[in-house]
């Protein structure tokens, strides 16, 4: 990471808003998790509900957290910020734009929610 100091975090999913995408990536990950493209959504979420320990972890924070589909994100940031991200990806906005706080490929390898706690603590 940088020697910017993060004002904000941005958890981008690997998946697109709506409700119907909510619906179908819920019973994906009840009927076949392994295949699930979003880990970073398997650690905070249940198959319809957000996790407990991530919500305390949330609510005991003050640090602002946005949490964003990637088709939000592509809409909203990465157009203004010129990067190109893979996702599930979380990012920490500085003074001068964007920065990888956890990238892709480590989301990809935690397996508990915990362990991504005691990431982003790390790192924030």
């Amino acid at each position: 990471m940088g020697k910017e100091a993060i004002r904000e975090l941005f958890f981008i999913y690997n998946a697109d808003s709506g409700l119907k995408n909510a619906i179908l990536d819920g019973a994906h990950k009840v009927l076949s998790p392994a295949t699930y493209e979003c880990n970073l959504c398997q650690l905070t979420h249940g198959a319809f509900f957000e996790r407990k320990v991530w919500k305390d972890f949330r609510q005991r924070h003050e640090f602002p957290m946005r949490f964003l589909h990637k088709d939000e994100f592509v809409k909203g940031y990465a157009s203004k910020f010129g990067h190109k991200f893979t996702y599930p990806i979380v990012l920490g906005g500085t003074n001068s734009g964007l920065e990888v706080v956890i990238g892709t490929g480590e989301l990809n390898e935690l397996s508990e929610t915990e362990a991504l706690i005691k990431l982003l603590e790390e790192r924030i």
